[in-house]
């Protein structure tokens, strides 16, 4: 006879059951009632005393073992494992002595809990991804075939993924077939298998002056010697970058060409061509990170575009817009390129995360996606607005204003050090992205970066009002 099949409402009530018995056992633990070494309650007993079923305890105790709570012994039953020494408030609290560097903004974001502000950080909110379109696809692919659940992906990528790459750089006058497309699994591991490619310890590398703080830190790990240009309103200063290139004859520049990262500023055209015109005489290749794109409201000029893929390597991700824990990007380039690309990604990655690839192609496929991305873009651009009101408001004013995107790049009042305003508000577990984190000259001291989306509540301000005053009062800050 069949087994019926368990109700969801039986599944869900079976796991809140099985959370209540671990919680059981880890409140007894952070009690000091059951100590290090201590046995645990046999399954009988607990089970008596809870009022759940064996199997439901015994599945308690299996995640507690998966997790290092608590020991198995066979044949005596479960012991509580030796503890570590307990943290400190120190220890759970913002890194307020950190140095201002590349990895500041990112590590306080990352490590930053739930509960503080993130006017700083480069995402949107979880509740402004497509969680419904994600949930669904996750729903699909449980009952995919196993090779899709479990086995390598091929080097190049899932190949319906890099077609449809194909089909929206094409949107944007990029001709790529998907065969001059590798996947990646994000925009910063592009950039960094373009470096282990391209480059060599010591060689030069030109980057905006302010660009993406990360930028740098990946350059530093390559050993690469890092020259910056200063950005302007419509791209690179054309002079400064043409001084750049005779002087130093760098063999890499990297940039964002559609919306620029912290700038929100657009590459025209005129200095498109002038760039490639530059590049062409002294050998360079650029590599343009476009991971924005879905949240332009007009196209604009992409260096690719022009180029048609012979020095300019375009790469982009999906981390921005449908969900930084589906990791998954792709590089653009000229087919020799990708052949030599694949072989690093086989030596350093083996094959391709075939899963975050399968979930990304299924959630940009959904019909929901263009009125997801379309909604993204109306109400970011209703941030933007609000944003920028109230931070004028308290005398902070953006060096420019976008055309669209999430940042803005703005200038603090006259006097005020971008580095003591952020310790302050971080103080009160709000992150900010002060602005030499961004400029490789170390120029920005007074700029900050924020994202619109993460700046909306109200805390953030009443922090910033009094960071700004706290920071009036702190000598300035040692770079």
């Amino acid at each position: 006879m069949m087994k019926e099949p368990v109700r969801m409402d039986e599944q869900i009530q079976g796991s809140t059951r099985v959370g209540m018995v671990m919680a059981t056992i880890r409140q007894r633990i952070a009690g000091r009632s059951l100590t290090p070494g201590a046995k645990l309650p046999s399954i009988r007993s607990l089970s008596g005393t809870l009022k759940v079923s064996a199997s439901t305890v015994v599945d308690a105790y299996e995640r507690l073992v998966a997790e290092g709570a608590i020991l198995s012994r066979p044949g005596s039953g479960f012991y509580v494992a030796s503890q570590t020494a307990p943290l400190s408030l120190a220890d759970i609290g913002p890194k307020l002595d950190r140095a201002v560097d590349p990895f500041w903004i990112s590590r306080q974001s990352l490590e930053a809990r739930e509960s503080d502000l993130k006017p700083g950080c480069g995402w949107l909110p979880p509740a402004w991804l497509p969680e419904e379109a994600i949930r669904r696809t996750l729903r699909t692919l449980s009952r995919a075939d196993t090779a899709s659940l479990s086995d390598y992906g091929a080097p190049l990528g899932l190949k319906p993924l890099r077609q449809l790459i194909a089909r929206r750089a094409a949107e944007r006058g990029i001709e790529a077939s998907p065969d001059q497309i590798m996947l990646t699994e994000s925009g910063t591991q592009a950039i960094d298998f373009l470096c282990r490619f391209l480059i060599e310890p010591g060689d030069t590398v030109l980057v905006d002056d302010p660009c993406y703080f990360n930028f740098h830190a990946l350059l530093r790990a390559h050993r690469a010697k890092v020259v910056s240009v200063p950005y302007t309103p419509s791209g690179p200063d054309i002079e400064l970058f043409a001084a750049a290139l005779a002087e130093h004859r760098p063999r890499l520049y990297i940039t964002n060409s559609a919306i620029h990262n912290p700038t929100g500023a657009t590459l025209s055209p005129v200095t498109a061509h002038r760039l490639l015109k530059l590049a062409e005489q002294h050998g360079l290749t650029i590599i343009e990170d476009d991971i924005f794109a879905d949240f332009e409201l007009t196209p604009a000029p992409r260096l690719a575009a022009f180029d048609g893929l012979d020095r300019v390597i375009h790469i982009g991700s999906f981390s921005k817009t449908l969900s930084a824990a589906a990791r998954c990007g792709f590089i653009a380039a000229r087919p020799e390129w990708i052949e030599g690309l694949i072989d690093l990604k086989i030596a350093t990655s083996f094959g391709g995360a075939r899963l975050n690839a399968e979930l990304v192609l299924g959630v940009l496929s959904d019909g929901t996606y263009r009125k997801h991305a379309e909604g993204l873009r109306s109400r970011l651009s209703k941030a933007m607005f609000e944003v920028t009101t109230r931070l004028k408001s308290l005398g902070i004013r953006p060096w420019l204003e976008p055309q669209a995107g999430m940042f803005l790049w703005c200038r603090l009042p006259d006097g005020f050090d971008a580095a003591v305003v952020a310790r302050a508000a971080l103080a009160q577990n709000v992150v900010l992205a002060p602005g030499n984190a961004f400029s490789l000259s170390q120029s920005a001291t007074g700029f900050m970066r924020f994202n619109v989306s993460q700046t909306l509540d109200n805390r953030v301000f009443e922090v910033l009002r009094d960071a700004l005053k706290r920071a009036s009062m702190s000598p300035p800050a040692t770079p």
